[in-house]
């Protein structure tokens, strides 16, 4: 057992105004499979970053390892994928060891990287940086290339990993694979055992019994000014009868009245002191509950038979051809496609959005209906978010009031993007696509990167607003909560499935 050690850490990004952090200060275990969570912007790159010596700020990091950050260096173009083991010490056999239990083939090892898909780059680029000994790995959202098997092999590896620290907002897969949590809040950071669950339930707890503090402290505030805004009505209608008679006709005693009125009113202050100390306690409480304001969606309603029907659909890339697919798309349904990478899903996605792709089968669609298409890539984001909605065409109150409800600031409406964080930028897109209202929503890999609190806020969304929504996502908590219908594309039975 061994101690990382931070001790008060302040960074702030060149060009930024508000420092990421101030005074952080930590100690953690190195044999801990530590999750790390927080809201997009929040830091947890830049932390991983800084730790291993990408970025440089004030303060003091002790390590008794080295630290590697995922993900790391690549292969040089047109190199074999076996290059990313280049310079380590694994042998031969650790090496298909690694490999197989994370699923692969050592066979891929002679392909050259770059015909691999996202999720077998991952699952390489994990295994190299677990077969660096004497180092403590730094793991940056894994998941974001990984289909749902490929999740699950990759957090069977991990949990059988002693000591990391892990950056992702998958639920299921922080809970398979961490033993505690690191939670950078809005004002504290804190450390839990017992992994994500754990985790949760405890934030949740808190939670409730802030909220319901809270409502105990607003009840105890009203009745606190009803009460001074009484006293000190009594007290200036004493204070005015000094100057009039009693009902028996004599002059009012002013020293008694005066005395009165003097103490009604010291009453008041008494009672308004109460209350003052009742709405400092109130503004003390959900510091660290973070803020999930409903979002709103505006989906239009299609008439008239269904959206959209593909019936053996392939689409053709030159000689190569993704499997065929069938699917009818009826309104107020959301259908999940589910399938491996590479099988053909986000193509689907496009060629439901109007790209034209070639393609085999046959393709029916409404020319009366709205789509609304969400990219999964996230690197053509250029300029500021006024600047998007502008060349978007989108309603520019809606949609920063959109981004504001997703824990955005007003001063990033103004900064260059390619300053964001990557959940950020993909913030930017989800905000784009509901902000527009569609009978028909196309979601490529909505989730990717995206914290949370966001999604728990993107669920509540869906389940309320009942969208037309055809998404690929591989957040089995997400697709769990949210798909009507599930299409398994790739398969041998293509057919849509009910929930």
């Amino acid at each position: 057992m061994a101690a990382i050690t931070v001790t008060n850490l302040n960074f702030t990004h060149d060009g930024g105004s508000a420092p990421v952090f101030e005074d952080l200060s930590l100690t953690l275990d190195t044999s801990w499979r530590l999750g790390l969570v927080g809201r997009n912007g929040r830091g947890k790159t830049t932390l991983l970053r800084l730790l291993a010596g990408e970025l440089t700020g004030r303060g003091r990091i002790l390590a008794p390892l080295p630290f590697v950050l995922f993900p790391g260096p690549i292969p040089a173009d047109g190199a074999a994928a076996g290059a990313v083991f280049q310079g380590l010490d694994g042998a031969d056999w650790q090496i298909e060891r690694e490999l197989r239990l994370l699923g692969l083939s050592p066979s891929l090892l002679e392909r050259p990287w770059a015909t691999l898909s996202g999720g077998q780059q991952t699952r390489l680029q994990l295994a190299a940086l677990f077969l660096r000994e004497g180092a403590y790995p730094l793991i940056d959202e894994p998941t974001n290339h990984l289909d749902r098997e490929g999740r699950q092999l990759v957090a069977a590896y991990l949990s059988q990993k002693p000591g990391f620290l892990l950056v992702s907002h998958d639920r299921s897969f922080l809970t398979d694979c961490t033993d505690h949590i690191l939670s950078l809040g809005r004002e504290e950071v804190t450390v839990t055992g017992g992994g994500f669950p754990a985790w949760w339930r405890e934030y949740q707890r808190r939670e409730a019994r802030e909220r319901a503090e809270q409502a105990r402290l607003q009840k105890e505030i009203g009745r606190l000014e009803a009460a001074a805004r009484q006293t000190t009505q009594w007290s200036a209608r004493t204070e005015s009868g000094k100057y009039g008679r009693t009902e028996s006709g004599l002059k009012a005693d002013r020293g008694y009245v005066g005395h009165k009125s003097a103490k009604l009113m010291k009453r008041a202050k008494g009672i308004e002191a109460r209350r003052q100390r009742a709405a400092e306690e109130k503004a003390g409480l959900l510091r660290e509950t973070e803020k999930t304001e409903a979002l709103l969606l505006h989906p239009l309603t299609f008439q008239g038979g269904p959206i959209a029907r593909l019936e053996g659909v392939s689409v053709c890339y030159g000689a190569v051809q993704t499997p065929p697919a069938d699917l009818v798309i009826e309104s107020g349904q959301r259908i999940a496609l589910i399938g491996g990478n590479g099988v053909g899903k986000s193509s689907l996605l496009r060629l439901l959005a109007g790209e034209p792709l070639s393609i085999v089968g046959r393709h029916e669609q409404s020319r009366r209906a709205v789509v609304s298409y969400l990219p999964q890539g996230i690197s053509h984001l250029r300029g500021s978010p006024a600047d998007f909605a502008a060349a978007e065409g989108l309603e520019l109150t809606r949609f920063f009031t959109i981004l504001r409800k997703m824990d955005f600031s007003r001063e990033a409406f103004t900064r260059p993007m390619e300053q964001f964080s990557d959940g950020q930028r993909k913030k930017v897109l989800l905000a784009a696509s509901l902000a527009t209202d569609a009978h028909l929503y196309l979601w490529d890999e909505p989730l990717n990167y995206i914290d949370l609190f966001s999604r728990i806020q993107i669920e509540r969304l869906l389940e309320e607003a009942s969208p037309t929504l055809v998404f690929v996502e591989h957040d089995a908590a997400f697709v769990d909560k949210i798909a009507t219908h599930r299409v398994t594309v790739g398969g041998s039975d293509c057919r849509k499935t009910p929930v």
